[in-house]
């Protein structure tokens, strides 16, 4: 469940502001026909935080089906432990394989606040848990030492870091310091694209994947490449899509560009974020029209 290629695809939504389920549908169908290891629902590329619980367990329920036999796992962070714990069971109601937590807060909270949560989930879960681990949208910095206490604790099956050094040196030393102070079951997978290549060459075990949840195919070429220890040519297709990563990194982030990329693609209604975010707009967004056509990114 926890290793290889896991897709996180977008969650759309349709002209009235309603998600799209079809569109979103096609999307799950699209990467589990391209053969991804597992495909995340409602991560922060699939947009949580912004849908209610209703729409989410809906959203657990067309994911599972979708996938057919590709295992799914769904985000059931919320800023209240409470909610928390009723989308996790939704989310097993839905037959999920496993759960992603985010820290969600709107106070900053502190390493005892982060490990009573994960302690009070994974009490109450019977399928494996995710820790998310991302400060650029939680704006929460585990220590390695945090993870290791969370990751002792029952139904722990992966951490999901953010991207690694550049250097293959400093990235092996980052993981290996993780992996020192956590269970052995416990995987670790890299997410941050653009440096996903870094990650998996370094020793992660899987690749949590923004672009694999709208372009699967050309995200299997980069992993399975990496994965094999054909480090030259994962680092050559990745490094095709620099331009990619540099939009990324000039939207603050990738969500605005990935759901611009799904509506010129004619895979979402435009516009398919939830209001007030906004998919990218103006030249940059011709000039992701005609990045992906000039490198058939699919």
């Amino acid at each position: 469940m926890f290793t290889g290629l896991s897709a996180f695809p977008l969650t759309p939504l349709a002209s009235d502001g309603s998600i799209d389920e079809a569109a979103f549908a096609r999307l799950v169908r699209f990467a589990a026909e391209a053969k991804v290891d597992s495909i995340c629902a409602l991560g922060s590329t699939g947009c949580y935080a912004y849908f209610n619980r209703a729409e989410r367990a809906r959203v657990a329920r067309i994911a599972r089906f979708s996938a057919a036999d590709t295992p799914v796992m769904i985000g059931i962070g919320a800023v209240r432990l409470r909610e928390v714990l009723e989308l996790a069971e939704d989310a097993q109601q839905a037959g999920a394989g496993a759960l992603l937590l985010a820290p969600s807060s709107y106070h900053a909270l502190n390493d005892e606040e982060v490990f009573g949560l994960y302690e009070a989930v994974s009490r109450n879960i019977s399928i494996p848990l995710c820790v998310y681990d991302n400060p650029g949208t939680t704006n929460f910095i585990f220590s390695d030492e945090l993870h290791g206490r969370i990751a002792s604790l029952p139904n722990i099956g992966s951490i999901k870091i953010p991207g690694v050094p550049a250097d293959p040196g400093e990235a092996e030393k980052r993981v290996a310091n993780l992996r020192s102070l956590i269970p052995e079951h416990v995987t670790i997978g890299v997410s941050g694209d653009s440096s996903a290549v870094a990650g998996l060459l370094a020793g992660c075990d899987a690749w949590y994947s923004v672009i694999g949840g709208l372009f699967p195919n050309t995200a299997q070429a980069i992993a399975r490449a990496a994965q094999a220890g054909d480090a030259a040519e994962a680092h050559r297709l990745s490094n095709r899509l620099a331009p990619l990563w540099s939009m990324f990194e000039a939207a603050n982030g990738s969500l605005r560009v990935v759901a611009a990329a799904a509506e010129v693609q004619g895979f979402a209604w435009s516009p398919c974020l939830p209001a007030p975010l906004q998919p990218l707009q103006g030249e940059a967004r011709y000039t992701l029209f005609r990045l992906i056509k000039e490198l058939a990114i699919d």
